[in-house]
């Protein structure tokens, strides 16, 4: 008989499995049952040789007196059984495999009911319904013999469907299923309950608003925020970021009187920003051209509208943080805008998100003091952030906050007419062109109040965060996931490899927020005493390579890494719970029925997802690359950018499985194998990842094409070794009759590009090579990669340290690989 386990689930008698027992893949069954029986036996002292004789025999030898085995097919005891999920209970699986038989009238004892899992007179494990047609001591006999041969058949069903591997992760799945529940619930009770609050109090407003003030009530002594030296409560931040908020509503043209607060001006409670107001005067020129008082900035200033947006280019630290919070608090919008963005980048950031105004660090001013012209223009209300020499009609807003109160404002000014309202812009590169505003919703926020509730973080933990707050994982996954758990956070201006340690060791820190270089350059740094002994149980990000994974936590550990994947546009999100190396998430239906998504079919050539007849998108395949992609829903919306809809294209897929479906293309590539494990696998189009950012290959282009004696540019991104990411590498053809200027190269990208944009290496070429539609090959450049001895082209590296471009010799090369030179 052929053991096909289909066979032994439409004819699952003892006579059946006692031929497939005989099979030559016995031993593998046994196994399997043994797996079971064991099972059985903490409940009912069953013995596994039992279940495997009994199997065979048709009778239970080992079960004790007055026990036996029976079996009876149901057309639905095969399913109930099957959907019951394994780990949580054993009684699940081993639960009726022996049942006693009893002499008529003699009752089982209380033991034996808990045990057994039933009780008297009532519906045991299965639907009442079958208690009321069958004596209560037949229902057990008829349990046991409804599961008896599902016990032994399961083992081989699962074999055979390929889904015993990814049951072993299923008691992790089930725990962070019922955390992310709890979380869902715990932020929809917060979100109602800022709904609900009167809207004349602190309370009335946006969830942020709302979680702030929460906390200041809850835990007004417990810290909140170190740095350096300087150390604020809950309540001083609630203080704080009230003194903003009057700030920022004085120049919306609210007049608090002396000390802030008494008088409401002319605003009114009913004055809010219609939904999207920004987000279409965003990109438009007009909208942003001032009058003259706007032009003059600081106080001279025109009054800036309800839902303005103000935009913030400030470093990591607490003002960064009071002013955040004290726009959200005056029903404005905020703009994080990258802080090496200068010239015609920084320029195109403001005008597409419709800045109105712009506060700036003072460090910050003469880096900036080429642009101010073209701010000025730009109608623009200009602020600083500290104390300093200014030039004309730009004021110190720190100073403005101190003349004002400290005490609440209404709920209503930051309540938002809809959830999805936009609250704050951060900016991408997108996989094209310059930075994008993406718009960050109220529900956004809201959601990302949960991240370190579904992380496993507590309110007692202390977090470590070096990450830039214009980004989303510093600002909304760091602070706001922060906020969502009410605990402690250390923020960093500036990560340093060498501090982090003792930093960890002086403040207890017990987690530590990462993206991949980081952690690269902690296991690159010398052996450290302060690394021994710290505190730190769990490491959360993204970026980090199976390789440094590996040393990271072989050195500091014991500790576990939580690796996480999302956008800061996208609608999805996956976190690796388990702390599997080298995946980013789980592709459990568990998870997927939670946090929906798919991969789907990709081809690399068209930059399209393959479809099939009908012109539906085709999943992939365990070990397959494929397009990670979410449903667009009311609960997972994708909101776009500020500007055009054009901004958008490519970002939606619609008929995706069915007609009418809508989901957001990730651009990313990522595989999920046989375990149900999700793991990165690059990027679509031209864009590729270095020092956690990600770089627009058309972006770098354009910048060095403006250079009068190139001709033709190629950037891509190469492998270096020992780096996360891919860096950037430029083929370039000069223009005749010109030679290359690699003094002027070096002073161009740098005062045109972000430090992390500017390429690494540079190749110069007769002609580029490009394929038969004339597209440059990108992907040949890339394999080729920068090692001078199997190149023939002239290369350079830029030397950070000598702040130039330099040829790339045998010995610099030697010199990179072994992490001499500094990239």
């Amino acid at each position: 008989m052929d053991c096909d386990p289909n066979t032994l689930a439409l004819r699952p008698g003892l006579q059946s499995l006692a031929k497939c027992l005989n099979h030559p893949s016995r031993e593998r069954t046994y196994d399997r049952l043994r797996e079971g029986a064991s099972t059985a036996q903490d409940l009912v002292g069953c013995e596994p040789r039992a279940v495997q004789e009994g199997a065979r025999l048709g009778r239970s030898e080992g079960c004790g007196e007055g026990w036996e085995s029976r079996a009876a097919p149901h057309p639905h005891s095969s399913r109930a059984s099957v959907l019951r999920p394994w780990g949580v209970v054993g009684a699940w699986v081993g639960r009726g495999v022996c049942q006693r038989t009893r002499a008529a009238g003699k009752k089982r004892s209380q033991p034996e009911r808990a045990a057994l899992g039933f009780r008297e007179g009532g519906p045991g494990m299965f639907a009442s319904g079958w208690n009321q047609t069958v004596p209560t001591g037949e229902a057990g006999s008829m349990a046991a013999l409804l599961l008896l041969p599902l016990l032994l058949l399961l083992p081989l069903l699962l074999l055979k469907l390929h889904l015993w591997p990814q049951l072993r992760w299923l008691p992790a799945d089930l725990a962070f299923a019922v955390r992310a529940l709890r979380c869902k619930r715990a932020l929809r009770a917060r979100a109602l309950a800022a709904a609900a609050a009167d809207p004349e109090g602190p309370e009335g407003g946006c969830s942020l608003a709302w979680r702030l003030a929460e906390l200041a009530r809850q835990r007004p002594t417990h810290t909140f925020l170190i740095h350096g030296s300087r150390r604020f409560s809950y309540s001083e931040a609630e203080r704080k970021s009230n003194r903003a908020a009057r700030a920022f509503l004085r120049a919306r043209g609210w007049d608090w009187g002396p000390g802030g607060d008494s008088g409401v001006g002319s605003a009114g409670e009913g004055e809010r920003a219609a939904p999207g107001a920004g987000d279409a005067a965003a990109g438009s020129g007009a909208a942003l051209a001032g009058g003259d008082g706007a032009a003059r900035g600081g106080g001279a200033a025109a009054p800036l509208a309800p839902g303005a947006t103000v935009a913030l280019l400030l470093p990591a630290g607490p003002e960064f943080l009071w002013l955040w919070f004290g726009l959200a608090k005056a029903g404005l919008r905020t703009a994080f805008v990258p802080t090496a963005l200068r010239r015609g980048p920084l320029l195109h950031c403001l005008r597409s998100c419709g800045a109105r105004a712009l506060v700036l660090a003072p460090e910050f001013l003469e880096s900036l003091e080429p642009d101010l012209p073209a701010l000025r223009t730009m109608g623009l209300h200009l602020w600083a952030a500290g104390p300093g020499t200014y030039p004309a009609g730009m004021s110190d807003l720190l100073a403005e906050m101190s003349t004002e109160g400290d005490g609440p404002v209404p709920g209503y000014l930051s309540s938002p007419q809809s959830i999805t309202d936009t609250c704050l812009y951060i900016f991408t590169s997108g996989t094209t062109g310059l930075p994008k505003a993406a718009r960050i919703s109220h529900l956004k926020i809201l959601q990302c109040q949960g991240f370190y509730q579904l992380c496993g973080v507590h309110q007692e933990d202390v977090i470590y965060l070096a990450l830039p707050l214009y980004h989303m994982s510093g600002s909304l996954l760091g602070i706001v996931g922060c906020l969502g758990i009410g605990a402690t956070v250390v923020l960093k201006s500036k990560f340093s490899a060498g501090q982090f340690w003792e930093d960890c060791q002086q403040h207890r820190v017990t987690v530590f927020q990462y993206i991949g270089e980081l952690c690269r350059y902690l296991v690159n740094q010398p052996p450290n005493k302060a690394e021994h002994g710290h505190q730190v149980r769990l490491a959360v990000g993204s970026g980090l390579r199976p390789d440094t994974w590996e040393r990271f936590v072989r050195r500091f550990g014991p500790l576990k890494v939580l690796e996480t994947y999302g956008l800061t546009e996208g609608n999805v999100a996956t976190i690796n719970y388990t702390g599997q190396r080298g995946a980013v998430g789980r592709a459990s239906w568990l998870y997927k029925h939670i946090f929906p998504f798919s991969l789907i079919r990709y081809d690399i050539t068209t930059g399209e997802p393959i479809r099939d007849a009908r012109g539906h998108c085709v999943a992939t395949s365990p070990g397959e690359p494929g397009l990670l992609v979410a449903p667009v829903s009311q609960q997972s919306p994708f909101l776009g950018y500020a500007g055009g809809p054009e901004l958008a294209q490519g970002k939606l897929l619609k008929d995706v499985f069915r007609p009418g479906d809508v989901f957001f293309n990730t651009g990313d590539l990522l595989v999920c194998d046989d375990q149900g494990f999700l793991r990165f696998h690059d990027r679509t189009g031209d864009t590729f990842r270095w020092k956690g950012e990600n770089v627009a290959t058309t972006e770098v282009a354009e910048v060095l094409e403006a250079l009068d004696f190139l001709q033709e540019v190629n950037v891509y991104g190469v492998t270096v070794p020992g780096h996360e990411g891919r860096a950037g590498m430029a083929a370039l053809v000069l223009r005749p009759p010109h030679s290359l200027d690699l003094m002027q190269l070096h002073t161009h990208v740098s005062e045109n590009l972000p430090p992390y944009a500017r390429p690494r290496f540079l190749r110069l070429q007769e002609s580029l090579a490009t394929t038969e539609t004339f597209k440059q090959q990108k992907v040949r450049m890339a394999n080729e990669g920068f090692d001078p001895s199997t190149l023939s082209d002239p290369l350079y590296v830029l030397d950070q340290a000598a702040g130039a471009y330099l040829p790339l010799t045998p010995v610099r090369y030697s010199a990179l690989l072994a992490g001499d030179l500094r990239i």
